[in-house]
């Protein structure tokens, strides 16, 4: 049971980061000037435009390798680095993800979790 809920913990922490791409495609479709928007937003905060691609492709990434249980310790960490860096540079709500930080730290000190790749490479 306990496999089970580290599983069901896992991917509710792959969600935050899958859902944050796909509102954020929806948005660029729905919106033509939406990526333009996107960029500048995160200008007004002090960042280059090159952040826009990177932030996307690091939830996108971080968020699968999560969501299907691939290499979980090591991006369990450094997901909880790239959080606690965008709580830093997008002035995000800090208690908030600090705890989504927290979450990440736990599946990081329990890797091991039902339904993962992680665990189909081990039994091969």
């Amino acid at each position: 049971m306990q496999k089970y809920l580290t599983t069901l913990g896992r991917i509710l922490l792959a969600q935050i980061f899958l859902v944050q791409v796909v509102a954020l495609i929806i948005n660029f479709m729905n919106n033509p000037n939406g990526y333009q928007e996107y960029q500048a937003g995160l200008g007004s905060l002090g960042l280059p435009g090159i952040f826009a691609p990177l932030i996307i492709l690091i939830n996108l990434v971080g968020g699968l390798a999560l969501f299907l249980g691939y290499k979980t310790k090591g991006v369990a960490l450094a997901m909880t680095i790239y959080v606690i860096a965008l709580i830093f540079l997008l002035n995000l709500p800090l208690l908030q993800y600090l705890a989504i930080a927290g979450g990440l730290l736990l599946l990081y000190a329990n890797p091991n979790t039902a339904c993962s790749l992680d665990n189909c490479k081990k039994s091969a």
